[in-house]
């Protein structure tokens, strides 16, 4: 069931209103999150969408928060770093109704480049990119906080989504590095050629023979080349500090535009764009300088020994009350 046809008419919002309340007492949930990031537009590419979508998708919300047992839920969405997308498929100017019966959202501020689907390495992570060159400027942190703050919805209801994992990319060492040996974070790399297994990856470089929507494909490596912090850390990119191995030979640069780190290992030929510490400590301020009311993680699991969470929390002065 797609989410466009779960909100596509009265009867079928009733009905899927009735099936996220069926869940919620059943298993005594507090809240509810929505991941329908692009309604209105393709995000898989094999979705099925409507014009119709987003404003469905409100009416839906609408109707799910004035049940009795609706009202006092935490109602949140993970959004893309547009606000949704109106009938004629561009962002919306004004998603003020969301505000009032969502409580929070968080804008994903990640993928924004990745292997397959961009057209240089990148930033998967990027914090700005206002100060990036114009063809890379691909999204943000602090563009996407502007057009969602300027669409109407408030600061004090937007959490910042972070990622713990980065995208890894076959790339050269003639395109990786200029003639002075410096990484290069917009670096050329060959699309036909296999992604590199990340952690994230099961089975090596088995080709994948359907797509996320269950429809035959052939070609590719069948890998996402994501890798979690510590996989970084425990594969020998960093050191157990999080800092780049660069006694073993990995090149690294913290780019100052998108505030995030770039490793890469010309034995194997894999670039890796990612966040460390330092990047999540840049996020953190940034939270706390627009108000916004907090961040989420995708996910926590892919830290090391709190590496990236301690930054983070320090960064925006929250006191650890555990170990």
């Amino acid at each position: 069931m797609y989410y466009s046809s779960a909100v596509a008419s009265a009867a079928n919002r009733t009905s899927f209103a009735a099936a996220v309340l069926g869940l919620v007492s059943t298993y005594q949930l507090d809240g509810i999150d929505f991941d329908w990031e692009y309604p209105g537009t393709q995000g898989l590419g094999c979705n099925v969408i409507s014009p119709s979508d987003s404003a469905n998708f409100l009416v839906f919300l609408q109707e799910l928060r004035s049940t009795p047992a609706g009202q006092n839920l935490i109602l949140t969405a993970a959004v893309g770093l547009k606000p949704f997308a109106g009938p004629d498929g561009n962002p919306m100017d004004d998603v003020s109704g969301f505000a009032k019966v969502l409580d929070r959202i968080a804008i994903m501020d990640y993928d924004v480049f990745g292997p397959g689907y961009s057209q240089t390495v990148g930033p998967n992570a990027p914090l700005n990119d206002t100060c990036a060159p114009p063809a890379q400027q691909q999204g943000s942190a602090v563009s996407a906080v502007q057009a969602w703050t300027a669409a109407n919805f408030p600061a004090n209801q937007i959490t910042l989504g972070l990622a713990s994992y980065g995208h890894s990319w076959p790339v050269t060492p003639s395109e990786a590095l200029d003639g002075a040996h410096r990484l290069q974070p917009y670096a050329s790399y060959s699309k036909s050629a296999p992604v590199p297994a990340g952690s994230e990856d099961a089975g090596g470089s088995a080709a994948a023979t359907v797509d996320q929507c269950g429809n035959p494909q052939s070609g590719g490596s069948g890998n996402s080349g994501d890798s979690s912090f510590a996989a970084l850390i425990d594969t020998g990119f960093l050191d157990s500090n999080g800092t780049a191995a660069s006694a073993s030979g990995i090149s690294f640069v913290f780019d100052q535009c998108s505030q995030t780190p770039f490793v890469y290992n010309s034995t194997s030929q894999v670039m890796v764009s990612y966040d460390d510490p330092q990047s999540f400590a840049a996020k953190g301020q940034f939270i706390n300088s627009m108000g916004l009311a907090g961040f989420a993680v995708w996910d926590v699991t892919g830290d090391k020994n709190d590496l990236l969470l301690d930054s983070l929390h320090q960064s925006m002065g929250i006191e650890s009350v555990c170990d």
